[in-house]
Formats: structure tokens, sequence, C-alpha cells
């Protein structure tokens, strides 16, 4: 595998790991879902959403 390869694979892995970390309720996580088409929404998700965020 080339560095160039290695870079961005490593790149990719930070952002899923850094983008994972939002807390559920916390509001960079409604902000998150906020942009997230609706129809890409779990159930959970959506559960989640009306309850931390609408219902606070």
């Amino acid at each position: 595998m080339n560095s160039t390869l290695k870079t961005l694979a490593l790149a990719a892995l930070a952002m899923l790991a850094l983008s994972a970390c939002t807390e559920v309720g916390s509001e960079a996580w409604c902000q998150d879902m906020q942009e997230k088409p609706k129809g890409d929404w779990t159930a959970n998700e959506a559960s989640d959403y009306a309850k931390h965020c609408i219902f606070k």
C-alpha cells in the first residue's frame, strides 16, 4: 500500500471516529440530525431526536 493511500485511509478512519463521538441528545447531535436526511434516520434516532431535541 503506498503512503498516499495509507494517509487517506487513516484520515477516513479518523473522521469516522470523530463523528461517532457526538453524544446522543447533545446540541451538536441535534444539529447533526437536523442536517441528516429524515429518510436516513433509524427508528432509534427518530425517537432520541424527539425525546432530546424537541421535548427537552
